[in-house]
């Protein structure tokens, strides 16, 4: 029997470990998107996106995202500056139209959704990973991160936007290990109401981004 601190410390402990298994943490076995992990797909072939990781963009550029989902629209900001590989990789996958008819395919409340799988199964990404960002800013209520495997530079197309401040604080930066590349600056009630309509942490009815385009 665990008793006093060491109750305490334990049910921490496992509280951590539950939440960081839910973005597949390094030090966990269990993966960002599943039991197996994200594992690289081949991407849609009408869609015509990238093979490979696509080239940086020059320093400080800043694309603006706008996300329309059957339960509203998301605007996001990408900046290159906070991880250029992310920043990236998803303004191109953006252009091509990979997220258009994506879901959020998992949602856990209170902590983050997240999408970006063609397949819709949690297993789904472009055909190719990325190389990890260092987190240089702290994730915080409307983050825009990548979803990752336990692997290092396993990052594909899958992304979450955290949805509040504490589990954050408690849960992703314990790990500090997905990239931070941009943030919400419209529709965080959106998020809210995608977080609302899920019945379980892998929806029957997900919640699909019909949509994505980058705006001026």
């Amino acid at each position: 029997m665990i008793s006093g601190p060491a109750r305490h410390r334990h049910r921490a402990g496992a509280w951590l470990a539950s939440i960081l298994a839910v973005l597949g943490v390094a030090i966990l076995a269990s993966a960002c998107a599943g039991p197996a992990g994200p594992t690289p797909a081949a991407p849609t072939p009408a869609r015509n996106c990238p093979a490979s990781p696509p080239a940086l963009q020059p320093a400080g550029t800043v694309t603006r995202v706008q996300v329309t989902t059957t339960l509203g629209i998301i605007q996001l900001e990408v900046d290159a500056d906070l991880a250029p590989n992310a920043a990236a990789n998803f303004v191109g996958l953006v252009k091509c139209g990979f997220y258009n008819g994506v879901t959020f395919h998992r949602i856990v409340p209170g902590f983050v959704i997240q999408g970006g799988d063609p397949d819709g199964t949690g297993a789904g990404g472009p055909g190719y990973t990325i190389a990890d960002d260092p987190v240089t800013t702290p994730y915080k209520r409307g983050t825009l991160a990548m979803a990752r495997t336990a692997a290092p530079n396993s990052a594909g197309s899958q992304f979450f936007i955290v949805v509040d401040d504490a589990a954050a604080e408690r849960g992703l930066a314990q790990a500090n290990t997905y990239a931070i590349f941009g943030s919400v600056t419209a529709g965080m009630d959106v998020v809210d109401a995608i977080v609302a309509a899920a019945d379980a942490e892998n929806p029957t009815n997900p919640v699909v981004m019909t949509q994505v385009t980058v705006v001026p």
